[in-house]
């Protein structure tokens, strides 16, 4: 049995095919969905999506959304959704550093949270490259 999961950013349908299992980044954990299970709806956070597809494991880095499963069908809206294979590894590194540096020179409330939210997400395409399935 398997799950259709489609992936909706605002600019294009990312994905849509027939999975065996996924792994969501919502925002109170991580949590594993499978044929048949229950219906939820629930915010997806900046994170990883693994996905089970011909018993291999792929990633997406997925920036901040909501989900909706049942029926066997996953529903994601993100804003914002990246294949790991897709993600150039130097600049996915460079990224990152520039927003730890930006982190550190933040000044105030909005350039801190601003600088910690571009953290995650940068975080989040380095861990999409480098997570071992």
């Amino acid at each position: 049995m398997t799950l259709n999961l489609c992936v909706l950013t605002p600019n294009r349908i990312f994905w849509d095919s027939k999975v065996k299992e996924i792994i969501l980044s919502t925002n109170s954990g991580q949590i594993g969905i499978l044929p048949n299970h229950a219906p939820i709806a629930t915010a997806v956070d900046i994170g990883i999506l693994r996905i089970c597809l011909n018993d291999q494991w792929l990633t997406m880095a997925l920036i901040g959304g909501f989900a909706r499963i049942g029926n066997n069908e996953i529903t994601i809206l993100v804003n914002d959704a990246e294949k790991g294979s897709d993600i150039d590894p130097q600049e996915a590194q460079q990224a990152l550093e520039i927003a730890e540096a930006n982190l550190r020179k933040a000044e105030g409330k909005r350039q801190t949270i601003e600088a910690n939210l571009a953290l995650r997400r940068a975080r989040t395409r380095v861990e999409a490259i480098n997570v071992i399935s």
